[in-house]
Order: C-alpha cells, then sequence, then structure tokens
C-alpha cells in the first residue's frame, strides 16, 4: 500500500481512537522484597535520576514506569520454590494458547469487527505462525510483538523474521516472554528472556518486553504456587527485567487468571502498562485489580491479520513514546 494511503488509514483510526492513556498519580517504588510500597525519597531523587538519564534511557539503576516517573530499581531476587515441567510443545504455547481453554466465553466470544474496536491495530505472533510477509502485513497495522522465549531453554526459531521483519517494514514492534513460573525464578526467566530478544532500546520503534503470565499449558492452573509465592514471582521478573533494561515490562493477562493465581497486588498498576486478554467483552471488560486502563487489549485470537488481535489504548504518538521512554 503506498505510504499515502497508509497515511491516510491511520488519521482515520485517529479520529475515532480512545482518548490517550492517563498518567497515574503519586509515585510507589518497589520495596527490596519486591512488593510495593510509598516512599518519600522519589522526589530528592529527581536531580540523581536526570543525571542518569541519557536519551530517555535511565539506564542503570534507574527505570521509568507507566506514569512516566523515573525511579531507582534494584535487581530482581528469586525466592519462590522451583519444581520443573518438561516444556513438550513450546511451539504451540503462545499469548492467549491456554485462555479459551479456561475461559468458556472466551472459546465462544464472536468475531470482533476490527473498525468497532477504536484504538490502534497491532497483532502477536509466535513460532506458531512461521515467517511472515511483513510487506504485506505492514499498511495494516501499526505495531507487533512476537514471542522471544519461554521459560530458560526455547528461543523462537522464528525470531528474527518476526521482530526484525516489522521493524524494516517500518512497524513498532515488541518482544515477549511465555512464563513458566513452576521452572525457574523470575529474575532467571527475566535474565534469559532479556539476553535471548527481550532487551530495549531508546529507538522509537522498539516496546518494552512483555510478560505472558497465564495458564499453566503443562499442569497445575497456577504451576504449583500459592497466591503470595506468584506474586513474589512476578515482582521478581518485573524488578529484573526494569533493572536490566531501565524500562518496567508489560504484563499479559486475564482477570480471571490473575484473581485466581495472586494475591491481586494493586501495586502493579504503579509501574507496568497491562495487556488485558478478553474476547467477550467491549473496551477490554473489567480489569485486574489497580489498574484503572490497560494499555493493550488482545481482542480476538483471530483475524484479518495473522496471529492474536491487539489494540494499543492511545494515539501514535503516545506509542512511539513508548518506544522512546518505555
Amino acid at each position: 500500500m503506498p505510504s499515502e494511503s497508509r497515511s491516510a488509514n491511520r488519521s482515520r483510526r485517529l479520529a475515532i481512537m480512545a482518548a490517550a492513556i492517563a498518567t497515574a498519580g503519586a509515585v510507589v517504588l518497589p520495596a527490596a522484597n519486591g512488593s510495593a510500597a510509598t516512599s518519600a525519597t522519589a522526589s530528592t531523587n529527581t536531580a540523581t535520576a536526570a543525571s542518569a538519564t541519557q536519551g530517555g534511557n535511565p539506564h542503570p539503576g534507574w527505570a521509568r514506569t507507566i506514569s512516566g516517573q523515573l525511579v531507582p530499581v534494584g535487581p530482581g531476587h528469586d525466592t519462590t520454590p522451583v519444581n520443573p515441567t518438561a516444556a513438550t510443545h513450546p511451539e504451540t504455547d503462545w499469548m492467549g494458547s491456554t485462555v479459551g481453554a479456561h475461559e468458556p466465553a472466551a472459546a465462544t466470544a464472536p468475531s470482533v469487527a476490527p473498525y468497532s474496536v477504536p484504538q490502534l491495530p497491532g497483532i502477536d505472533v509466535s513460532g506458531y505462525q512461521g515467517n511472515l510477509n511483513w510487506a504485506t502485513i505492514a499498511p495494516h497495522i501499526d505495531f507487533v510483538y512476537a514471542k522471544a522465549t519461554e521459560g530458560t531453554s526455547y528461543q523462537n526459531q522464528n525470531f528474527y523474521n518476526q521482530y526484525v521483519g516489522p521493524y524494516n517494514a517500518g512497524l513498532i514492534r515488541g518482544a515477549y516472554h511465555f512464563a513458566t513460573p513452576n521452572n525457574s525464578g523470575g529474575a532467571t526467566q527475566a535474565d534469559y528472556f532479556v539476553s535471548h530478544g527481550g532487551g530495549w532500546s531508546a529507538d522509537g520503534k522498539t516496546l518494552p518486553g512483555a510478560l505472558d503470565i497465564e495458564y499453566n499449558p503443562y499442569g497445575a492452573t497456577c504451576y504449583g504456587l500459592s497466591r503470595s509465592q506468584m506474586t513474589s514471582w512476578i515482582w521478581a521478573f518485573v524488578n529484573e527485567y526494569a533493572y536490566r533494561t531501565g524500562v518496567y515490562p508489560v504484563i499479559y493477562t486475564t482477570r480471571d487468571w490473575w484473581s485466581t493465581c495472586t494475591s491481586s497486588d494493586a501495586g502493579f498498576a504503579d509501574y507496568v502498562p497491562l495487556w488485558i486478554a478478553n474476547y467477550s467483552a467491549s473496551a477490554g471488560g473489567a480489569l485486574p485489580n489497580g489498574w484503572g486502563f490497560y494499555t493493550f487489549w488482545q481482542y480476538a485470537d483471530h483475524g484479518s491479520q495473522p496471529g492474536d488481535q491487539d489494540v494499543f489504548n492511545g494515539p501514535y504518538t503516545q506509542l512511539q513514546t513508548l518506544a522512546t521512554r518505555g
């Protein structure tokens, strides 16, 4: 499609899109144990944070939250028990691959007409889709996330095509990690993800990495962890990713899994963009505790473009900001 046509399409989408994402309020800093705790030191750290920022990337030792605040961040710490299960089918584990089996309404939800979803269109893909022709896909979407890793042993063999291909086609791209919390700690999996395609750069075309945390495709729904243990695992991943990259990762989940398997810690909402999966409700549906809005919404597991169908909740300029500052 000629660039003029693509620009016209984007202008039309922008004319009907929802308001830009609201900013959060007070800064909330992670405590040493990974949970959320308020801190009066944030305002006194402003000058230090400014001096630590280079090109929008506050690294090392600093990370930018969803509200745009720079906060000091330390490494994540693995404290949860490990009970490994062999990943026998990682090629068929993708963002949302377990949702239909656990949320019947999602499995029978009618397809959503693309133009009835008034935000920027995007998709997420994995090795399941194989190599894709991005020249034909790019005119119809604005962003793409590709699965990079699972656990600490799997790498998507089609990742180069699915990550570099969109970049070369002019799309904003990101990578995601499929979590298996029983196999290793959250910080360990964050390190593996960052080292195998999940890093971030302030280039305006790379989105923060995403943590895909959903129903266990290999066994117990909550991976054998208690709610408090699962919350600790996620904090370990989130903090380690922020420590390694200077930005907080996106969390992809469903409201049902989150309320079933975590302690519903509202503190995540002060740091982490939410990617909600909901195929049966309009406007993303009810959100997990703490979040007042979603950043991404996976509204269908199939559609006119490959992979799952997604939207970004804001204007194109804000998507660019997320890819520039985190």
